[in-house]
Formats: structure tokens, sequence, C-alpha cells
């Protein structure tokens, strides 16, 4: 395959030259920006040549040539579009190549260049009939969107290995889902366009949608009733689809092995140790909201709502925007005693272990501070998908004592007192910090030692607080000379002994 037909620059160019755009960032992630050169050349060739054409052979000279931007080390995570590196640039549109989430945009046009990975059509198509045939389920084919180019063929494909297998066996079913256009618009307004149910010719239709795939199944299927495979790598792609259906059978054809791999196994120790961090999460007093994404759509709405829910149940939450989240960067908020990671769905699963605090997905984070939830053991990975999810009425049962298993007893959700506190007339941060030194001097007796609840109790009850910059000494300590002179000979030392 050819380089511009794996970065498809006759697409992308038509697609610039028809919207005309004038300033265009090209995003690339760190392993194809070595091949970011040879694409600019390209597609001010191919631009210009439209430019061209669309003259009839002259040119105006008035006219200014498209502005192409080279877009690297993204702000968040590179699977989605850099809407904060476009600003800086002021940005018509971003072409963004590479891996990606496809989530919906809330600013500037995109256009995605999925890639063309290889893959054996042939010896794919034979290993699903062979594996499937045996089951009796009807299969649901999901794959990377770098192989949506040989969806077609791998069709085809398995028609003919369908049509080779005997009469008992013919009859099986096979539903494919589709890639989403490659052109994005930014979404106006919070919400997304409502996936669940289509009307069709017949029959209503229930429809699926994650990682920039969808389909459609009737009425009365389900999901937990096909046999899915996945075209693809082990990917944060795949791991959000085996989540997201954990209740599913799956299996994933690995194009570059050549093999099928049916050991999701993982995916059972990865729900147990979610649900290990909801549980966790309901003892924390203090949340921190971590912004994950500035560009994707409803990314706004989804703190404010999450938010409203860690309010709502008696906890103190504070926002953060510290870039791409590492354990170095948390651990400069040791208050927090939960983070909750706002950010696609691709990326919100972080393994926290080597973390100060757990760090938690919004869904996690709705069934750890909504009163009375019980997980089922679905899991939703796009928060896009959970916007007003959380019931927004005050819960009645909330100032009923939980049960915590790490306390091993009943612990109260409601300080009363704080709330008592927060009435009072004053500035918000007077009222937190007083009642914060109040509660230093009362806790002096270790047997009723008082947990922090907010950011100023947890700083007066530290023992190191930082410079003590009203100091009532009369004069400072006197000062020390050290040593003068190099390593290899002090002034005070003797030479020649």
């Amino acid at each position: 395959m050819d380089f511009e037909t794996s970065y498809e620059i006759d697409q992308t160019a038509n697609y610039i030259h028809t919207h005309h755009f004038t300033r265009v960032a090209l995003q690339f992630p760190d392993e194809l920006l070595k091949d970011s050169t040879r694409v600019v050349r390209a597609l001010r060739d191919k631009l210009q040549k439209l430019e061209e054409c669309s003259d009839g052979g002259s040119r105006d000279d008035g006219r200014k040539n498209v502005g192409l931007y080279v877009m690297a080390d993204a702000t968040y995570g590179s699977c989605c579009v850099d809407e904060v590196g476009a600003a800086h640039i002021n940005a018509d549109c971003v072409v963004h190549y590479g891996h990606t989430c496809l989530s919906p945009t809330s600013t500037i046009p995109a256009y995605f260049v999925f890639g063309k990975a290889s893959v054996c059509v042939r010896d794919c198509a034979k290993k699903i009939c062979t594996f499937a045939s045996c089951r009796g389920k009807p299969v649901l084919v999901l794959f990377g969107l770098e192989y949506a180019y040989v969806m077609h063929d791998l069709k085809e494909a398995l028609e003919d290995e369908t049509s080779k297998l005997s009469s008992s066996t013919s009859r099986l079913k096979i539903f494919y889902a589709d890639a989403l256009p490659p052109a994005v618009e930014p979404v106006k307004g919070e919400r997304t366009p409502d996936l669940q149910g289509e009307i069709g010719d017949t029959e209503i239709q229930k429809s699926y949608s994650i990682g920039g795939l969808r389909w459609s199944l009737s009425h009365d299927q389900r999901i937990e009733d096909y046999l899915v495979f996945w075209i693809g790598s082990d990917n944060s792609a795949f791991a959000n689809t085996v989540l997201t259906f954990n209740a599913c059978e799956i299996v994933r054809y690995d194009a570059t092995e050549k093999c099928l791999t049916t050991d999701v196994s993982q995916k059972t120790r990865i729900l147990k140790r979610r649900y290990y961090l909801v549980e966790k999460a309901k003892d924390a007093n203090i949340v921190g909201i971590v912004v994950g994404t500035l560009g994707v759509a409803g990314y706004l709405h989804m703190i404010n709502q999450i938010k409203d829910l860690v309010t709502k149940a008696g906890k103190k939450p504070y926002m953060l925007v510290v870039g791409r989240p590492n354990p170095a960067k948390l651990a400069n908020f040791p208050e927090c005693n939960v983070f909750v990671y706002v950010s696609c769905a691709q990326t919100t699963l972080l393994d926290s272990k080597e973390f100060m605090a757990p760090v938690i997905t919004p869904f996690e984070a709705i069934l750890a501070f909504t009163r009375g939830s019980q997980w089922t053991g679905e899991y939703t990975m796009e928060f896009r998908d959970l916007i007003n999810m959380a019931s927004s009425e005050t819960q009645s049962n909330l100032a009923e004592p939980r049960y915590s298993f790490f306390e091993g007893g009943y612990v109260e959700e409601i300080d009363h007192e704080e709330n008592a506190d927060d009435s009072e007339e004053g500035l918000p941060l007077a009222v937190a910090t007083e009642k914060a030194l109040r509660l230093r001097d009362d806790n002096t007796n270790p047997l009723t030692k008082i947990v922090p609840k907010s950011g100023p109790e947890f700083l007066a009850m530290r023992s190191y607080q930082g410079l003590d910059i009203n100091y009532d000494g009369s004069s400072p300590k006197p000062l020390l000379i050290g040593r003068t002179g190099r390593a290899a000979g002090y002034e005070d030392e003797k030479h020649g002994v």
C-alpha cells in the first residue's frame, strides 16, 4: 500500500478544499510523527492542484494559501482531538491521524484518518466461521477503525466461507458494525443524539455505539446472546469493548499473529478491582474531580453533574486541571481520598495501583455517591451516556448511617454540624478556615481524632504547614559559615601533609 493511500491524501485534500478551510491543524501521535513532513508536502501539492482546477488553470494572487500546522504531544490523550492546541493557532479544522476514540468535538470540526493496518482477509474469515460454527450463536463482528477499509472484502469472504459449511450449520447469522463517518462536526449543546431507539421499516431497532462503531439489533434480541468477534489488537478500544459488553462471549482475532484469542479472563479481575474501588470511594470525604479532556462534547456538563452528586452525598469536591494525570501530579493533593477522572472512554480507565488515592471513572462515581445504587454488572465507559443518569432528587435516606466494608461498621454520611456552619453568614473560605482551626484545637485526643472533610481542615491538621511568615522571634538564629573551596581541597585543609 502506497504512502498517499495509507494517509488518504486525496480524501483529506478534498475535505479541506470543499469546506474552504484556510488554517488546518494536522494532529499526529508520537509513532506517526516521523511521517508528518511527507504528509504536509503531499497535502500541499494536492491542494494546489485542486485550486488550479477550480480556477480553470489561472490563479488569483490575492487569495491566501491553506496553512498546514503539525501538532504533536497532545494536551491530553492522543486519541482525542486536541482542541486546545488547535485554538493556539486559530485553526479552522483538525485532521486527526492514527488511533482514535472518535469522540465528538465541542468547538471545531475534525476529519479522522484511521490508517490502514494489514490483515489477511481470507484467514480471518476462515477462522471466524470455523469457531462460530460450533457455538450455535449469532455472530457480531466488531473491529478496530484501522481495519474499516477491509470490511467490504471481509463480508464477501465470510459469505463464501459460510456457503462451504454443511447444511446443518449453514444458518450461521453474521452481523457487522459500521464505522462512523470520518468527518465530525462540533456538537451543539450538551447531549449527543439518542441511539437507543430508532424507528425502522417494520420494527423498532435498538442501536449501539462504541469506539466509533455503530450497529442495530431488533427489539427482541439481546446483545448477550451474540458471539462477539473483535478484529484488532489488544488496545484501549478492545478493553473498552470487553468491559462494556462483559456479559458476552468475546473472541479476538489478532491480525498480526493470525490467531484467535479466547482468554479474556482478565476482564473478571478488572471488574473485581473496579468494584473494590467503588466501595473504597464510598468512604471518601474529599473528592478530586480531574479534568481529562477539554474537547469531548459534554465534558463540562459531566463535571458539573459529578460536583452536584458529590455535594449531595455530603462530601467535598475539588476540580483539578493537571493535564495527563500520573502518580507524581496527583500526589500534590494528599487531602483527596479519591479522584474522579473525566475523560473519553478509552483513557478514563486508569490503573491506580501506583497512585496514593484511587482513580475512578464517572460511572463508578455515580455508583459510589448515589445512595441505594447497586452494581448489576453492567459497565458504561462513555461519560456522554451518563449525562443526567444520576437522580437529581434528594435522597431521603441520606441521613441514615451506611455500612462500610472498610470501617467494619456503620458510618454517618452527612455532618450536620458542617451543614449548619455553611449556612452562617460570611465568606465560605473564612467560615471553613475558622472551623478547621477549631477542629485542630479539638483534635488533641487520639481516641477522638476527627477525619478532615475539606481542604482547610486537612491543612490545619498537618504537622507541617509551610514557612511561618508571622515569626515572633526577636532576631534570627546565627548563621553557620560552611566550608569553602573545591572538593579536591577546601581552604581550611592543610596541604602537603
